[in-house]
Formats: structure tokens, C-alpha cells, sequence
């Protein structure tokens, strides 16, 4: 499907600078817990397996994101570029959170990406785990939002 929107660089084909920059940028949209904003990265008839959640549409993607930001409190994400290839994308990340009952836990997860010419990703495969973890295990500890430029990404938490 062509996209008539205003393309969201970088664009594929991707190399390891704008695979990159294209995870940092989803990375930060998301630890904005703003279902519009991240949903407006897809394509409109978006694709997404998330965990043994299936999606379809820029809508559902907002619904979801809205329910899981209700669940997941203090949601706090780093994404690390894994592998990538013309225009797919390989990631792997971890996030925490804790419910409203003040349990904490470490969410795991590899996606699979896949973009249209445009730079709008056209489907998301995300697989996850969730560990519980103890308040004092928590690895992320930057205010609410965009992850600071010198504050470990994942390999160099050993994750």
C-alpha cells in the first residue's frame, strides 16, 4: 500500500546508522506512554503480534497502547538494534514497570520490524517475558520520559 503521509525518515534501505537511529526513535516515542504519538510511526492497516495479541489498524494500536499504559505503570524502555536488512529491523529490549499494586517486574522482548518506502513500520512481531523483579533490582531510574543520552543501554547493564 502506498502511504500518502509525509515520510518519517530514515527511510529503507537501512545500514547500521539509520537502523540505529530508527530504534533510538522508537525508543523514545514509547517512553512517552502517548498512544498517539507512537501509534502515528505505523502504517494505517499496521500489522502487530504483541505477545498472543493480534492487531490490526492504527486505532487498535492506541487501544492497546492505552490499556497496556493503564497496566504498566512508570514504564521505563530501552530497545537495542539487533540486526537489520533493507527494510526490516531486528530488536531486542527491556522495560520495567510495576502494577497498582506496587509490584515491579522486567519485561524481555524481541520484535521484528518491517517498513514501508516511507519509513512507517507495516508490521511489528513482538515476543515478551515478564520477570518479577524487587523495587531495589530496578536497572532505570531516569525521570519519566525520554531515556538520557549517557545512561546505559542494554548490553552495558548487562541485559
Amino acid at each position: 500500500m502506498n502511504n500518502p503521509e509525509t515520510p518519517r525518515p530514515p527511510l529503507p534501505p537501512f545500514d547500521a546508522q539509520t537502523a540505529a537511529q530508527k530504534v533510538r526513535m522508537a525508543e523514545d516515542a514509547w517512553n512517552t506512554r502517548d498512544p498517539q504519538r507512537v501509534a502515528m510511526a505505523y502504517t494505517p492497516d499496521s500489522v502487530w503480534r504483541n505477545r498472543s495479541e493480534f492487531l490490526s489498524g492504527r486505532e487498535a494500536i492506541v487501544q492497546f497502547l492505552t490499556r497496556k499504559w493503564t497496566k504498566e505503570l512508570n514504564y521505563r524502555l530501552i530497545k537495542e538494534l539487533w540486526a537489520f536488512h533493507a527494510n526490516r529491523i531486528a530488536v531486542r529490549f527491556a522495560y520495567e514497570w510495576h502494577d497498582d499494586s506496587g509490584n515491579w517486574f522486567r519485561s524481555y522482548g524481541n520484535e521484528n520490524w518491517e517498513f514501508d518506502d516511507h519509513g512507517f513500520m507495516r508490521r511489528r512481531l513482538a515476543s515478551i517475558n515478564d520477570l518479577p523483579i524487587q523495587e531495589s533490582e530496578r536497572k532505570y531510574h531516569w525521570p519519566l520520559g525520554r531515556r538520557p543520552d549517557d545512561h546505559p543501554g542494554l548490553s552495558d547493564l548487562g541485559l
